[in-house]
């Protein structure tokens, strides 16, 4: 870092000397320049941040610059303290300058007659060089690790990763719908700030243009201290790929670090194209391979997904079918990328391919508790098959589809195992069949059938047909029940002396129960 106060005080050739205002906290402070100025008000020509020297002329005179304003001036400026040369136009420092510096907290050194400004200015100006050239040299050290990075088979991963490591800071990508990018960098968003960054990338993405933000927000930086979230657009106006956000706990990012992001956008945005080409790309040949999976050529689908991915999960497995959120591109991105990451991540074997509106995911049966976490917290509705073979793979999809028909808001996750259980009717009442049934039997309510035709009916049934207990039960004569149900034939339309009419009837009866 450039000079500090301590340093200049702890310089024995200039032999500078504390007289106000020189605290501990101030002595490790920065001096970004060094001038020498006799000006009542050498202001307009000074930046804040330095050490201001001079031997007091303009306190000399017939008209002698006021010192109380003097000070305050400086110190409105910015100047970090102001050195004063004594044995030169003055013997000490005028009483009323150390009175003003004091009152208006404007640190002052006092400079003995011998030292030379130009020996101060130098060491000033060759620390802040030699500052600018170290800090040029991380600069070219980062980005060259950082297009090395670029250079490596998950380039888009490594990138965030080398940016976390030199700015010590937390990153995250967005992608152009908003949705947070599942790249596996090493630190996370503080939870708290997630709302407030969301809201502020919605907002930028909304606009359309390329747009850098800085936000200070509590909790920011690394460890939740305060610091700096900048939000950098990815691509170009009006085709904006997504948002870099950087959260760093040391304020404002300086120029080199500042120049280290810039590199990392340009290389995000290759990378964030590439990464969507090979994407495509890896969704079309997963959706071949599921093609010859429901051919049956497990084999041939076998010998390709084993170059790429690895080997096929082993049997028995379960096959899954996971409906994507219609109208929500961003939901599902964010769905398909959480699946890719639990694919390469290896802890659970895991095959899956786009087919129409749904993922189609298969897992061995003992081992999907992580595709279930993951489709809960993206809140996806699914349905899973019974266990089988890869020779039932097809009958298996179909069933996955089914159980998926009967998931509901409450219940997203659906298992075939659970369907079964229910039986047929219990299927039948979650395929639309309900409406069927009630079309089917809606002749029983003619005006002229008669009355209790369908309790009858049931009852009938419930007796397997049988004439003499069903007639006991509904307190009729066996004649009298027999009129009945050939009524019920005729206004149905059905022979109900076959069993398949029977069991059809059944079915409705069933189905339409209040």
């Amino acid at each position: 870092m450039p000079a500090t106060l301590r340093a200049l005080l702890n310089e024995s050739r200039f032999d500078l000397r504390p007289v106000s205002g020189v605290d501990d906290a101030l002595r490790d402070t920065a001096v970004l320049w060094a001038h020498s100025s006799d000006l009542p008000d050498p202001t307009p020509w000074l930046g804040s941040g330095g050490l201001l020297l001079t031997d007091g002329g303009q306190f000399a005179g017939p008209t002698p610059a006021l010192a109380g304003p003097y000070a305050q001036r400086l110190v409105d400026h910015g100047v970090l303290a102001l050195g004063f040369a004594t044995g030169i136009v003055h013997d000490a420092i005028p009483d009323e300058l150390i009175g003003a510096a004091t009152a208006s907290g404007l640190p002052l050194l006092e400079i003995p007659r011998d030292t030379p400004f130009m020996g101060i200015i130098r060491f000033v100006s060759d620390a802040v060089a030699e500052d600018d050239r170290r800090m040029l040299e991380q600069s070219l050290a980062a980005q060259r690790s950082v297009a090395r990075a670029a250079l490596r088979p998950d380039g888009l991963t490594e990138i965030l990763r080398e940016l976390e490591r030199n700015l010590d800071c937390w990153v995250a990508l967005f992608d152009a719908s908003g949705a947070r990018m599942q790249v596996p960098t090493q630190r996370a968003i503080p939870p708290a700030l997630a709302p407030e960054i969301a809201e502020a990338v919605t907002d930028m993405l909304a606009r359309g243009r390329a747009a850098a933000v800085r936000l200070s927000i509590a909790g920011a930086g690394v460890g939740g201290t305060v610091g700096e979230v900048t939000l950098q657009t990815l691509g170009q106006r009006g085709d904006l790929r997504g948002i870099l956000a950087v959260g760093t706990g040391t304020g404002a990012l300086d120029r080199a670090r500042a120049d280290l992001v810039d590199a990392v956008i340009a290389l995000a945005s290759i990378a964030l194209e590439q990464s969507r080409t090979l994407d495509d790309a890896r969704r079309r040949l997963r959706s071949g391979v599921l093609e010859l999976l429901t051919a049956g050529m497990t084999e041939v689908a076998q010998r390709t997904v084993e170059h790429l991915w690895g080997p096929l999960p082993a049997e028995p497995l379960r096959v899954g079918s996971v409906a994507l959120p219609a109208h929500d591109e961003g939901t599902a991105q964010t769905l398909r990328a959480a699946l890719e990451l639990l694919a390469a991540d290896g802890r659970e074997t895991l095959f899956f391919a786009e087919r129409s509106e749904r993922i189609v995911t298969v897992t061995p049966d003992s081992d999907r508790t992580e595709l279930l976490a993951v489709l809960g917290r993206q809140g996806a509705r699914a349905g899973f098959s019974a266990a089988a073979t890869w020779e039932r793979f097809a009958e298996a999809s179909t069933e996955s589809e089914r159980a998926l028909a009967r998931a509901t808001p409450e219940q997203q996750i659906v298992e075939f195992d659970d369907v079964a259980l229910g039986g047929l009717i219990g299927h039948l009442e979650h395929t639309g069949a309900h409406d069927i049934a009630l079309r089917m039997l809606l002749p029983l309510q003619h005006p002229q059938a008669p009355a209790g035709l369908r309790r009858t009916l049931e009852v009938w049934l419930e007796h397997n047909g049988a004439w003499d207990p069903t007639a006991k039960a509904l307190g009729i004569h066996r004649h009298t029940l027999r009129a009945r149900v050939d009524a019920a034939a005729g206004l149905l339309g059905m022979d109900l002396d076959t069993f398949a009419a029977r069991s059809e009837l059944w079915g409705a009866l069933q189905l339409t129960r209040v």
